[in-house]
């Protein structure tokens, strides 16, 4: 049996070559642009443990010694708990808002690739509906992955926060197994629809639940040409963040050198003129690091490509109603 998975490793560096080769700086801009709400060649774990730092509580005790979280939340003023909610609510609008322009712009690349040229403001007005179902998918998995991770450790640190008795440290860990398998689960079901199940959308032009069901018969038909994907692309992610660390590492290196050489004009000039050394600095400092996120997003457009061109390619080798990319891959194996 061909596995689908490890013969596209080579097919899709070909069509990642064809695509972005000869350079043209035009379409790596709008790809970065692209690719800047694709979140790069990562994303955020929501499900973050870690222990409490050691030492003497600064916050109220209970009469063992223990922090009394419960006194803790009382001792905040309506007036913080306003500035608390405010803050928290502009940080969830914004996120939301690049969340959705996020679940847009991943119809907009693979449209990219799928045509072989980047028009992000036409491919934008195609699957902006589309895109919003993305986003309304993505949310529901996101709220109930936190639901069920969350109220696992919320029930078993509940003792903890109230301050009565009956905390388990095993209960803990067993809280913690849950959530770590919620997340496994729910960065598949996410992984799955971006990689496969969009692309099935753009082909039929179903919503996300519809092709889905056009999907599964595919996925569970050939789970093995699947599961040989998600190892694979598991060892492709690690060995692309390895080269992209490294790259990434000696560009920072290099950059780094004229505008320290800046930093270092305008810490001579702080015992003349502070104002105007410390502006030096802040501004060799803001340069360099908008240099840096630039460069970076530059080097995610061939990952990006390369990652995004694979799954597009096994999709098509498994079911030859959802290829999209029929013409590169036949150019490519003729």
């Amino acid at each position: 049996m061909t596995l689908y998975a490890l013969q596209d490793i080579d097919d899709a560096i070909a069509a990642t070559r064809a695509f972005l080769w000869p350079f043209d700086l035009g379409r790596w801009v709008k790809l970065a642009f692209v690719a800047f709400f694709l979140g790069g060649t990562g994303g955020v774990n929501p499900f973050q443990f870690s222990g409490s730092p050691q030492g003497t509580p600064t916050g109220p005790t209970d009469p063992g010694g223990a922090p009394n979280f419960r006194a803790m939340i009382d001792a905040i003023s309506t007036t913080e708990w306003l500035l608390i909610g405010a803050v928290v609510g502009a940080i969830l609008l914004i996120g939301l808002a690049f969340a959705f322009v996020g679940a847009v712009m991943e119809f907009v690349f693979v449209e990219s690739l799928r045509r072989e040229r980047v028009a992000i403001r036409e491919y934008w007005r195609g699957w902006w509906w589309q895109g919003g179902r993305l986003f309304g998918f993505r949310l529901v998995v996101g709220l109930l992955s936190l639901l069920l991770a969350g109220g696992a450790i919320v029930a078993a640190v509940w003792p903890l926060l109230t301050g009565t008795p009956g905390f388990s440290l095993p209960l803990l860990f067993v809280a913690i197994g849950v959530a770590f398998v919620v997340a496994i689960v729910g960065s598949l079901v996410n992984g799955f629809t971006t990689q496969f199940v969009v692309p099935v959308m753009i082909a039929e032009n179903h919503n996300v639940l519809a092709a889905w069901r056009r999907f599964w018969p595919t996925l569970t038909g050939q789970w093995k040409q699947y599961l040989a994907y998600v190892v694979l692309r598991f060892v492709l992610a690690i060995a692309v963040a390895v080269v992209v660390g490294v790259i990434s590492f000696v560009a920072a290196l290099v950059l780094a050198i004229p505008f320290v050489m800046v930093g270092l004009i305008g810490a001579a000039a702080l015992g003349a003129a502070p104002m105007v050394g410390w502006g030096i600095i802040l501004f060799a400092v803001a340069l360099f690091v908008l240099t840096l996120i630039a460069l970076s997003l530059l080097v995610a457009v061939p990952v990006q490509t390369y990652l995004r061109y694979y799954a597009l390619l096994v999709l098509g080798d498994t079911e030859e109603a959802f290829d999209l990319v029929a013409d590169r891959r036949q150019a490519i194996r003729a």
